[in-house]
């Protein structure tokens, strides 16, 4: 971690809420929106999200699984995302988020007609935006963590007592 944090604060705590409160605070509130208000199904919302894990390198990003009334994507599902062109564990929405993300991530410049044709098929205007929106959201706040090294630091509460 390339960020000095105070003996016994936590670092997400306090890079997040405590070093710059005023932008801090307002990106912790439009990163956790995203989980709280989002109307994608759970398989859509993971595909993208772990595609930008992927690509972003954050390893907290790429260990966390989003929950929803109790339902997690399956452990194999992560694999699946890598291979999104390949496999066939998803559906076509699944198959386009996870796209969506990584030529949102690497190749924005190439979203031509044929992909958006696609996309507007599968997808609603609002879903679009919406999708776009989250996928900024993990992009710039997981690189974030990956690049000042806090995605290493942090622990996930199911692994706390087993690290």
């Amino acid at each position: 971690m390339i960020i000095d944090i105070p003996e016994g604060k936590d670092p997400i705590g306090y890079v997040w809420g405590e070093m710059v409160p005023g932008i801090g605070v307002a990106a912790s509130n439009f990163s956790l929106s995203v989980y709280s208000h989002s109307t994608l199904g759970l398989r859509e919302f993971e595909a993208a999200r772990l595609r930008i894990a992927q690509i972003n390198g954050c390893l907290f990003c790429m260990d966390w699984r989003t929950e929803r009334d109790g339902a997690k994507v399956e452990p194999e599902f992560a694999d699946a995302v890598a291979n999104w062109r390949t496999t066939d564990a998803f559906d076509e929405r699944t198959r386009l988020a996870a796209e969506y993300a990584e030529r949102y991530a690497i190749d924005h410049h190439n979203l031509d007609a044929e992909f958006w044709s696609r996309m507007f098929a599968g997808y609603s205007q609002a879903e679009v935006v919406e999708l776009s929106m989250s996928i900024g959201s993990w992009l710039a706040f997981g690189r974030l963590n990956h690049v000042l090294g806090l995605d290493a630091v942090c622990v996930l509460p199911s692994h706390a007592t087993g690290r």
